[in-house]
């Protein structure tokens, strides 16, 4: 007994200490970065626009990957999921090559911006943007606190109440988005990419060394790439809602685009957009289907807890600490980008809008990033008795990631569309897929998300021509 309670002190020691390494080396770097510009808006949330195509990949990743991804896929025990990964390089490329000129085109500081732009009109800006709180705030916030405390938990096997284990991933990570802004929270994604990344590639190779690179006797439907009419991605998903998904998600999501947006120029931030879908294609797709497939193999159908568990069974123990630091580092990157990102939305497209032109910006980012924490701990039980955590984050996403990408299909492809118009189509679409989710499901969801898409666009041009007499010009994708 003292023996093993010497080791799990080493182990929490390494822990702490590499967590606070970072923190430390984040500081140090934050602080040698010359502040570029006197506005703070600019300087909290686009870090003066300062970032290199480095920084901007790494953030992009990291932002990306956190235990939603490794926990959540990985707890599907199916090599299928890798398709999430696979089509997210298409989506990075449409967000480097068609998006981001519009975007540095037209100045923009959010993605909603464009949109209040294209319309000349505010409140669609402020609409979208309270959309886009709402998914981060009920899904993605609790869903990065919830599955970060599960893998620390099932890894250290410690018998403690999940909120143990979020309660302080959520105080350290808005620590980074409350004090340093943007450019702290890009600085210590790309310091964690890095012994995330690596430390994930070697859980893959050790634990295909666990059984001999041999994969019998796993069923066919976990290892094969092509799926069933019954399978969470059936092939026939990946020719309809999949790349409309991923448009949405890399190209007009401000948790995403805000990395790119920050980058001292547009081509540094497509060099940045590029290495990251470089990355994506890569690294990714092996890191969050291969350790779960193991897992089925070694602990036979165990869901979301696979992760921890193939990591506790074949990392080395004096790695234990050192693991469980990188991916505590993966969740507050995550987490804390999501918070920055939200704090952005609000305060650009909401409150500068209906209350305050000129609010203190420091403290508004200290209430409003505290607040949202508050909601994200609020609702980490909640997610306690999902069966597949990926699954549902993308199913409830889809109530508003399809209307949402409405509104920018329809402001960009056309002209004299007017901003009711595509509040409509955005409103009706969330009413249709609500109704598809909880009343009525035909198809496949990710089928259901593209007919979603189609009818919220068909609205919106209904509407405008129909209801306000404007007759709408098709131009394409311009800026």
């Amino acid at each position: 007994m003292p023996d093993s309670l010497s080791f799990d002190l080493f182990q929490m020691s390494i822990f702490f200490s590499l967590t606070f390494a970072i923190g430390a080396l984040t500081w140090w770097r934050v602080a040698a970065m010359k502040k570029t510009v006197t506005d703070d808006e600019t300087d909290y949330f686009l870090a003066g626009r300062s970032l290199g195509w480095i920084l901007v990949a790494g953030s992009i990743t990291l932002t990306n990957l956190s235990t939603d991804q490794l926990v959540g896929m990985n707890g599907n025990q199916m090599a299928l999921l890798a398709w999430w990964e696979l089509a997210a390089v298409v989506g990075l490329l449409i967000l480097a090559f068609v998006f981001l000129p519009i975007y540095y085109k037209n100045n923009c500081r959010t993605t909603t911006e464009l949109l209040g732009q294209r319309y000349n009109d505010l409140n669609i800006r402020a609409l979208i943007a309270a959309l886009f709180l709402l998914g981060n705030i009920i899904v993605f916030l609790p869903v990065m606190l919830y599955t970060g405390s599960l893998f620390l938990k099932s890894m250290f096997g410690l018998d403690l109440p999940i909120l143990a284990f979020a309660i302080p991933l959520a105080l350290i990570g808005s620590g980074y988005a409350i004090f340093g802004g943007l450019r702290a929270v890009a600085v210590s994604d790309a310091i964690s990419g890095v012994g995330v990344l690596g430390l994930a590639v070697l859980v893959v190779i050790l634990a295909l060394k666990a059984i001999d690179f041999d994969l019998s006797g796993i069923p066919a439907e976990r290892l094969t790439m092509i799926g069933d009419s019954d399978s969470p991605i059936p092939w026939h998903t990946l020719l309809t809602g999949m790349i409309f998904i991923q448009i949405f998600y890399w190209s007009t999501n401000q948790t995403i685009t805000q990395r790119a947006m920050a980058a001292k120029s547009l081509k540094e931030a497509q060099k940045g957009v590029i290495a990251a879908a470089v990355i994506r294609l890569m690294i990714v797709p092996a890191i969050v289907v291969i350790p779960g497939i193991v897992a089925f193999k070694l602990f036979g159908d165990v869901g979301d807890a696979a992760y921890g568990q193939i990591v506790s069974a074949v990392l080395p123990p004096w790695l234990s600490g050192a693991f469980a630091a990188m991916i505590a580092a993966a969740v507050l990157t995550s987490f804390n980008s999501v918070l920055n990102s939200s704090t952005t939305l609000y305060v650009l497209d909401i409150h500068e809008t209906y209350f305050d032109s000129t609010p203190n910006i420091g403290r508004m980012n200290l209430v409003i990033t505290l607040i949202f924490v508050a909601l994200a701990l609020l609702l980490v039980p909640v997610y306690q008795n999902a069966e597949s955590i990926i699954n549902l984050v993308q199913q409830l996403f889809g109530l508003l990631s399809m209307p949402i990408l409405s509104a920018f299909i329809v402001g960009l492809a056309f002209r004299n569309v007017g901003a009711g118009a595509a509040m409509t189509g955005v409103l009706s679409g969330t009413l249709i897929y609500a109704g598809f989710t909880f009343l009525w499901t035909p198809f496949h969801y990710i089928h259901l998300m593209l007919i979603t898409l189609i009818a919220a666009i068909c609205i919106s041009l209904i509407y405008n021509r129909l209801i306000l007499g404007n007759k709408e010009e098709f131009v394409g994708l311009s800026g």
